[in-house]
């Protein structure tokens, strides 16, 4: 129990009450898997910026292609993430 209110940061005596409630208790581990995702969606924008730049400026295809393949790349990513959040 006390594992449990280490990963939620908060103190046993609030864990126990909030559990023995059936209150919601935050995991400290989504959080971080929150941030990694707004991150990833972060590098999602720029790269669309990016792809989008290199359509108006006439890219060669090599280069466009190259840039898809790391937004799906990133997409995967956010994926991931938001398995650990559920």
């Amino acid at each position: 129990m006390r594992a449990s209110a280490n990963k939620a940061g908060l103190s046993l005596s609030t864990f126990s009450k909030r559990v023995c409630l059936g209150y919601f208790v935050p995991s400290l581990e989504h959080q971080a898997a929150r941030i990694e995702l707004r991150r990833l969606k972060g590098d999602l924008g720029r790269l669309g910026g990016l792809v989008k730049q290199a359509l108006a400026n006439g890219a060669d295809r090599q280069t466009v292609h190259r840039l898809l393949q790391e937004l799906d790349a990133r997409q995967r990513e956010v994926q991931k993430a938001v398995v650990l959040i559920r």
